[in-house]
């Protein structure tokens, strides 16, 4: 039997700003496009820097989630893009608020630059609840 992909989106996170889905599940597995520190209201990046950023890219990421029947505890791996690499501890220190234990596999790179001058992009693999 073929395994069929299911596009995912919620109101409570950003929509997509491209030719992209938000997130894909397929079979048990969903695939969370990165998602940048942008508040659903009204589709601006968050003030306050790095760490307003992280958090709002975790709260976007948890709502995605939630939407494919999955949630931040059933994340596998992460891949967070970090404008500065200085930054790092600061967004680290955040993370850890919304990961606690058995922390998933995690890739951070440095890039030239984010969609909409963000400071930091996550985008996860995950498991169905």
């Amino acid at each position: 039997m073929m395994n069929r992909k299911e596009i995912v989106s919620t109101k409570l996170a950003p929509a997509a700003i491209g030719p992209y889905s938000v997130a894909v599940c397929l079979s048990e597995l969903i695939f969370t496009s990165g998602q940048l520190g942008i508040d659903p209201a009204n589709g601006e990046i968050v003030p306050g820097g790095v760490e307003a950023e992280t958090r709002q890219v975790l709260k976007n990421i948890q709502h995605v989630l939630e939407a494919a029947g999955s949630s931040l505890e059933c994340v596998v791996k992460t891949t967070v893009f970090l404008r500065d690499m200085g930054d790092f501890s600061k967004m680290n220190a955040i993370y850890g608020e919304f990961f606690s234990k058995e922390f998933p596999a995690r890739s951070t790179v440095q890039v030239a630059a984010l969609p909409k001058g963000g400071a930091v992009e996550i985008e996860t693999i995950a498991h169905k609840k």
